[in-house]
Parts: structure tokens; sequence; C-alpha cells
């Protein structure tokens, strides 16, 4: 096989196709924006198409769900939960239903340096490491491998990613039995910004403040939970400045630039409400227009049951969840990317050779 892919749009970067490979001949490289690719190794490959056929984007049907789903509006009892969760503590509260029957979590976290990557969690304090968003898009490793060696040994996982990488998984385990206990939360994903210029930011506040980062936060509620609080409030701190600070500028280059997101995230085929997971989770945006009682400015989430599965790992939340029943329309209308991708920003092009020529300083310049 010459390549698994043909267009970078393509490709997800999910690692499904390295995973699934019996011949060790993918290796999962970064292009010149950070983002990784899947490069096949000509020597070592038998042309079985494994890899193409667990591929997520070029899969007819993507793995999804047929089934209409459910939405529903929900929020975590506990305070605390609240106040430490993105949104209205619902990952907490399926995680802990996993973790109360000797299960498995797997999500994004950091390491020391605040590089992305899926980890594994078998306590309460390991999976509370998952609760806040991290918009990089995390660099999956193993994961798909460890996972299915957990099912085998019995135990019950929750995956939890993004859209595309819940389909990777789906696409690595097939349709073997296993899946009976494996469970999958994806995210309404807007879009995967490059851990490239992550890097690159990270490298800025260390050389504006001095010293290492010891802290960064994605989607702080310092200001309280709502959608025009959603696109800033980055906090940090190093170790020679260790009082947090905020920094928007990371915020600006994804959501206000827009130049800094995945190829394929401009042709998303996980933009509908169809998904290749048991439940998806997200803010529960504008529901204080719709049910002004649910608002609470420490957060409110929106839950989509897509299977049968995901109502049953729903059920065994009800003593952590108020939730309640909503017509779909609302999240339609709210949630942009369940109808639709981010399209890519006409300037594109220009920001990448902006930053080959001049460097990241002179393109993260150029918004203050």
């Amino acid at each position: 096989m010459i390549a698994v892919f043909s267009n970078k749009e393509d490709c997800c970067g999910c690692s499904a196709c390295q995973q699934v490979c019996t011949k060790n001949a993918i290796m999962m490289k970064p292009d010149e924006e950070g983002f990784l690719y899947p490069e096949i190794d000509k020597s070592r490959c038998v042309a079985c198409g494994r890899c193409t056929d667990s591929c997520p984007v070029i899969r007819k049907g993507n793995f999804k769900e047929s089934d209409t789903p459910r939405f529903y509006v929900a929020r975590h009892h506990s305070q605390e939960v609240l106040r430490q969760s993105t949104s209205g503590g619902v990952f907490t509260a399926i995680s802990d239903a996993i973790l109360r029957q000797n299960g498995v979590i797997y999500g994004a976290d950091y390491d020391k340096d605040f590089h992305v990557l899926h980890q594994r969690a078998q306590t309460p304090e390991q999976r509370d490491r998952m609760r806040i968003s991290k918009y990089v898009q995390s660099d999956m490793g193993n994961t798909y491998a460890q996972i299915k060696a957990d099912l085998k040994k019995g135990r019950m996982v929750l995956f939890t990613g993004t859209p595309c990488q819940a389909a990777g998984l789906r696409g690595f385990i097939g349709s073997s039995p296993l899946i009976d206990r494996l469970y999958i939360c994806d995210l309404i994903c807007h879009s995967i910004p490059s851990p490239l210029i992550w890097e690159e930011y990270k490298g800025v506040l260390e050389r504006e403040k001095g010293g290492k980062l010891v802290h960064v936060q994605f989607r702080s509620k310092k200001d309280g939970w709502s959608r025009a609080n959603s696109n800033k409030g980055f906090l940090f701190a190093t170790d020679k400045s260790p009082k947090i600070q905020a920094d928007d500028r990371f915020y600006q280059l994804f959501f206000q630039v827009g130049a800094i997101t995945r190829p394929s995230c401009s042709q998303c085929r996980f933009t509908d409400i169809h998904r290749a997971s048991d439940l998806t989770i997200a803010d529960y945006w504008g529901i204080e227009k719709y049910s002004p009682e649910w608002f609470d400015p420490l957060g409110v989430s929106v839950i989509i049951v897509n299977s049968p599965k995901g109502t049953d790992l729903l059920e065994q939340c009800r003593q952590d969840l108020s939730m309640e029943e909503r017509p779909k329309e609302e999240s339609l209308k709210e949630q942009k990317r369940l109808s639709e991708p981010s399209p890519f920003p006409e300037n594109r092009t220009l920001f990448w050779e902006d930053y080959k020529r001049f460097g990241f300083d002179y393109v993260i310049g150029k918004i203050e």
C-alpha cells in the first residue's frame, strides 16, 4: 500500500490505521503544521487493507449509529464537581458509574510538559485530570490497543475523545464481541488546533514570564459559565511567576484567526446528530432562553444518547445528575457543529506562510 489517504482533508489523525496494523508498517509522524499523519514503511506493508478498513473518515458510514438520538439537559448535583468541570459535570458522573464497577477510563490529559495525550485512569484522582477541556489534538499513542487489552481482561472501559477519535476506536475494535463492555463518549467538537502552535505558545509564555510552566487551564470559570466566556479565560503560571494569570492569545488564534485547525476539520464527517459514540456531551448553550430554571453559572451540559448502551449508562448516573429530556431543535440551533464543519478562513495559507518565514512571535504579534 502506498498511502492510507490521498488528501490531508481525508485524515483526522486518529491513529486507528497505525494501531490496527499487525506488521508495524505504519508510524504517525507530524507534518509542517504539527499534525500527525500515518506514514507507511513499504518494506513491511503486505497490502492487507486493514488500515483503510479501520479508517473512520474514508469508511462508508463512518461507524456512526443509525438511530435517532435523544437529547437531555443535565447538571451534576455536586457544586464542587461543577466548579472543577468544563460545563455541567456529566463526564464525572458517567466515569464514576464505570469506576464503581472496577472499570477503566481513557481520556485526554497532560504530561509533565503539558503535551496533550490520551491516558488511562483507574481512580477518581487520575480521572479528575481529564475533566477540563484541552484545546489541542491529543496524541493517541497506543490507546486503542490498551483498551482492547483491558476489554480482554474483562474490564469495563469508558473512552472519551473527539468524534473522529471515537470513530477510530470503533474501526479498531471492529465487530468484536469485546465492544459489549466498551462505552464510548464523544464531544461536540469545534475543530482541532495544531499541537505545534500549542508548543510555540507555551514557549512564549515561559519566555515572557520566566521559568517553566507549572499550571495551565483552558475554559476556566473565573468569570462564570456562559457562551461569551467560553472563548477566553486561559489560565497559567510558571515556577518563577507562580501567581495564576490569564492570557487569551491562543484562543484568539483558534477562534478568531481560525488558521491553526487541522485540514480534515474543514470537511469533518462527524458534524451531524448521528455519532459513532454511545453518548455525546457538550455545553448546553442557550438553555437560559429555552428553560431559564436550568441555567447555572457553574455550568450546564447537553447529553445526546445515541445507542441502547448509552441509555443504560445514563440510567446509572441518575444518582449524580439532575436531567430532563429536551427537544433536539434547541441543540441544533445552538450547536453549529451538529450541522456543519468549521470552514477554513481565507487567510489560512497566509498564516502558515508567515509562520514559516517569520516565526511564531510574528504571527502572534499580529493579533495583539
